[in-house]
C-alpha cells in the first residue's frame, strides 16, 4: 500500500466505494487521514463500515472536508456532476482522485533510494492496456521490478512498497487525467485518440483534453507520443522545442517517421528506432504471436519506445516481445482447428477498434454487433473488405445489419449460433474474428463477459 501523505488528521470524503474508492480510504487511513465515505449502494457502504469505515451523506458534512476523493465512474462534470460533486464545487471543496492523491504522496521519502524508481503512465482511446501490459511484461522479463495498476490491475494505492530503480506502470483513462489534481510521471505515452466516452467530456475536444492534461499538470521527463491522427501531431508539436528535441519520442504504425528527433515506428511488419536522423535498431514483428497487425505494431513501437526511455536495450525488448502472450480480449487467439484461428477481440467496443482489428487479418468471418455508438459503422468500409462474411449478434442485430457497409451478413442473435455458424462456413486460412463495434451492455455486463462467452463457445468446437 502507499499511504496518502500531506493530509494527516484531515477530514476527506470518499465517493464510491468500488475497488478505487475503498483502496483510497484505506491508504488516506494509513496515512493519517480520516476518510468519511459514502456510496448510493447500502451493501457497498455496509463492506466499507466492517472495515471501521464512517459512512455519511457527504452533501451534509461538506464543511468539514477538506477534499473530496471520487472514483472514475462518477460524472465529476459532463452531461451534469453528482449531487455530492456538485455540493464539494459550490462549498470549494477540492475534488481530486486516486491517481491524484498517488502522485501527491510518491515522492515524498525518495532521498534515500540509491535509485529513484520511475513511473511510466499510458493513455489513449485505443490500445493502452496492451501497451501498458506489454510495457510492465518487457520490463519483467529484462529482470527490472515493476508493478501494473491504475485503469488495469490492482488500485494505484494498492501496489507494494518501492524499491531500488523499480518501475510503476499506470493505464490511465480520460476520467482519471481530467481529475487527478496532481499528475508527474516521468514517462508519459498516448496511444492515439478516436471519439469515445464523449458524453463525460462534452465532445471530441474535452476529450482531447481531458487526455493531453497527463503531459500539462508538471509534464513528463519523456512524452511518447502517436502521431497517426492530428491530435498527437498536435500534441507532439506543443511539447517539443524544436525537431530534434528528444524528449519527446514520436510513434507511428505505418508512416516512416523523419528528422533529427527520436523516432519509433513500424512499416511492412518492421519495428524501427531512429536518433539524430540514423537507424539505431530493427525488430521483425511479423512472427511476434501476441501483437497482430498494425494496431499491435503500434502498442508494441509505444511500448519499446517506454522500455527505451528506462534504460532498457534494443535486444532485450526484442526477447520479450516474443514472450508476450498478449491480454485476453484483445486480439486474443483462443485456438485453431483445421486450418481456421479463433480470435477474441471484445476489447474492441468501438468502429475505430474494431477497423483496427478487421485490418490485422485478410480474411475473416466476423462475429459483431451490440449497442451502436453514436457515429455509426460507416468507417469500418476499409476493414470490411477482409470480411468474408458478417455475423451479428445482439438484441438490435438486424438493424446492425443494415448500417454494414457492403457487407454480406447473417442475423445469429445470439454468441453461441454466430461462432457455430462462422465455424460451419469458415475455410483453412480464414479468421473466426470477434470484434463487435458495439458496447456489450444488451446481453452482457461488460465486453469481458461478451468475451468469456466467445471463448466458450469457440472451446466446444474445439
Amino acid at each position: 500500500m502507499i499511504p496518502v501523505l500531506g493530509l494527516k488528521g484531515a477530514k476527506v470524503g470518499v465517493l464510491g466505494l468500488g475497488r478505487s474508492g475503498l483502496s483510497a480510504a484505506r491508504a488516506l487511513r494509513e496515512g493519517g487521514a480520516v476518510p468519511i465515505v459514502w456510496d448510493d449502494n447500502a451493501s457497498a457502504r455496509e463492506r466499507a463500515e466492517a472495515e471501521g469505515f464512517e459512512a455519511r451523506d457527504l452533501r451534509k458534512t461538506m464543511d468539514e472536508l477538506t477534499r473530496l476523493v471520487v472514483s472514475p465512474g462518477i460524472p465529476h462534470l459532463y452531461p451534469t456532476p453528482n449531487p455530492v460533486i456538485a455540493a464539494a464545487l459550490r462549498a470549494g471543496v477540492p475534488v481530486d482522485n486516486d491517481i491524484g492523491l498517488f502522485f501527491q504522496s510518491l515522492g515524498q521519502g525518495w532521498d534515500a533510494f540509491d535509485v529513484t524508481p520511475k513511473v511510466i503512465t499510458v493513455t489513449g482511446s485505443n490500445g493502452k492496456s496492451t501497451t501498458s501490459a506489454l510495457i510492465h511484461h518487457l520490463l519483467e522479463s529484462a529482470g527490472r521490478d515493476s508493478q501494473l495498476a491504475g485503469n488495469i490491475g490492482r488500485g494505484v494505492l494498492d501496489i507494494d512498497e518501492l524499491i531500488n530503480g523499480s518501475v510503476v506502470v499506470l493505464e490511465l483513462s480520460s476520467y482519471q487525467t481530467e481529475l487527478a489534481r496532481s499528475l508527474t510521471p516521468d514517462v508519459a505515452v498516448f496511444t492515439n485518440l478516436s471519439p469515445d466516452h464523449l458524453d463525460r467530456h462534452g465532445g471530441h475536444g474535452g476529450y482531447f483534453a481531458a487526455k493531453r492534461r497527463l503531459f500539462a499538470e508538471g509534464g513528463p521527463d519523456r512524452a511518447i507520443i502517436g502521431v497517426d491522427e492530428d491530435e498527437g501531431l498536435f500534441l507532439a508539436n506543443q511539447l517539443a522545442e524544436g525537431p530534434g528535441d528528444d524528449r519527446v519520442i514520436r510513434v507511428s504504425s505505418g508512416t516512416k517517421l523523419t528528422g533529427p528527433g527520436w523516432q519509433v515506428f513500424a512499416r511492412k511488419g518492421f519495428l524501427s528506432e531512429w536518433r539524430k536522423g540514423r537507424q539505431v535498431a530493427s525488430i521483425d514483428l511479423r512472427d511476434v504471436v501476441g501483437l497482430p497487425g498494425a494496431h499491435n505494431h503500434q502498442n508494441a513501437c509505444a511500448a519499446y519506445a517506454a522500455c527505451r526511455a528506462v534504460g532498457l536495450a534494443p535486444r532485450q525488448i526484442e526477447q520479450g516481445l516474443h514472450s508476450f502472450a498478449g491480454l485476453p480480449h484483445r486480439s486474443q487467439v483462443v485456438g485453431e482447428k483445421d486450418g481456421v484461428r479463433f480470435v477474441n477481440d471484445s476489447k474492441a467496443t468501438n468502429v475505430d477498434a474494431a477497423l483496427k482489428a478487421l485490418q490485422a487479418f485478410p480474411k475473416i468471418r466476423w462475429v459483431c454487433g451490440g449497442l451502436m455508438k453514436e457515429g455509426g459503422l460507416e468507417a469500418l468500409e476499409p476493414g470490411c473488405a477482409n470480411v468474408v462474411k458478417a455475423y451479428v449478434i445482439g438484441r438490435e442485430a438486424e438493424g446492425f445489419a443494415l448500417q454494414l457497409p457492403g457487407v454480406e451478413a447473417e442475423i445469429c442473435t445470439s454468441m453461441e449460433r454466430a461462432v457455430a455458424e462462422a465455424a460451419k462456413d469458415a475455410q483453412p486460412g480464414e479468421v473466426v474474428l470477434l470484434a463487435p463495434a458495439a458496447a456489450s451492455f444488451d446481453q452482457y455486463d461488460n465486453f469481458e463477459k461478451r468475451g468469456d462467452d466467445f471463448v466458450a463457445q469457440v472451446e466446444k468446437l474445439l
